[in-house]
């Protein structure tokens, strides 16, 4: 018989695959597919759907089954554990490919947009510069700390650490000089690979008819956030309203509503941390901004803080932020920016 659905259970050099036919009988079963012939395998069957849990190199495969007249969809694996029958007691690769292939076939199941080679590049350059950004943070941090260990406690403002530090370095003990000196060292390399990093973003945005040029016209979304946007989600077609993709950030509260009562709590930071992290920046400086404009969303952006204060506020902006720009991209010019 035809098949209809295959699971695959991604792993980084044993899979698993796990077929069914139109009436559900499993008739491929393969616990232990070695990685160079997981391609070869999916080849030579027919154009079926297949299912993968969203992890590392998921797009990669999606791309390449598809070429094959496959169809493919994503699915977060928090999804997919409800249909292991085995429970959580039974989990190994087969159980988890048995349940892939049944989750996939749910009408309502919710999937992950399949991403691009040029998204998963931008995408590259944000996660290196971040990374820098992190490694820059805990290295001051640890200037910091050492620095204690002798007496001189500095502020957390990054630059008075560079300055105060480097003040103390020739008072410094023998190998206490040459480790805070390495740091320092260490921080102004950090420095320039993050400069390097801004101009590779900044090249990404560049462009006359380019989405982030549209993009960086709202307030609160600039070179960082418009391409980080882009390499997300990119045009936004898998997302029906902004409100959908608002909530896919985790920018809307949590709810727990029963009996008619309506309870909604924290926002639910849901999706990925970085992008909501820059809309949330935006949205401070938004805010920051307001005080000295009379446009409608500076208004609005005040009284709001005046009635609900300065963190609701934010959040609510950086909500708004993400609603106007899910509508720039999905529906081009027809949306009418904002004066």
């Amino acid at each position: 018989m035809t098949i209809l659905t295959v699971g695959i259970d991604l792993a980084k050099n044993v899979f698993a695959v796990h077929g069914r036919n139109e009436e559900g009988k499993a008739v491929l079963v393969r616990p232990a597919v070695p990685r160079a012939r997981l391609l070869e395998l999916i080849a030579s069957l027919p154009p079926c759907l297949i299912g993968m849990e969203a992890c590392s190199g998921a797009h990669h495969w999606a791309r390449l089954f598809a070429r094959f007249g496959h169809t493919v969809r994503l699915m977060a694996p928090k999804f997919v554990a409800p249909y292991r029958r085995t429970g959580r007691r039974g989990k190994n690769d087969a159980a988890d490919a048995d349940a892939i292939c049944e989750a996939v076939s749910r009408p309502r199941m919710l999937f992950v947009p399949i991403k691009s080679e040029e998204q998963q590049q931008q995408l590259m350059v944000h996660r290196a510069r971040q990374g820098f950004i992190e490694a820059r943070t805990a290295t001051v941090n640890r200037i910091r700390g050492l620095l204690s260990e002798f007496g001189i406690v500095l502020p957390l403002k990054a630059s008075t650490v560079r300055r105060q530090a480097a003040l103390h370095l020739e008072a410094l003990p023998g190998h206490a000089n040459t480790v805070i000196g390495d740091l320092l060292s260490e921080l102004t390399r950090l420095d320039e690979r993050i400069a390097q990093y801004d101009l590779h973003i900044r090249g990404l945005a560049r462009g006359k008819d380019h989405p982030a040029q549209r993009l960086m016209r709202l307030s609160g979304i600039g070179e960082t956030t418009a391409t980080a946007i882009l390499a997300m989600i990119g045009k936004g077609h898998d997302f029906k309203c902004g409100r959908q993709f608002a909530a896919w950030i985790g920018l809307v509260p949590g709810q727990y509503s029963s009996g008619g009562k309506t309870r909604l709590g924290r926002i639910t930071k849901a999706g990925d941390a970085y992008l909501r992290s820059l809309l949330v920046l935006g949205a401070r400086a938004v805010l920051a901004a307001a005080k000295n404009k009379t446009d409608s969303i500076s208004t609005w952006a005040i009284e709001l803080e005046k009635r609900r204060g300065y963190w609701k506020a934010v959040v609510a902006i950086a909500a708004k932020n993400a609603r106007m720009a899910w509508a720039v991209l999905a529906k081009g010019e027809a949306f009418k920016l904002p004066a």
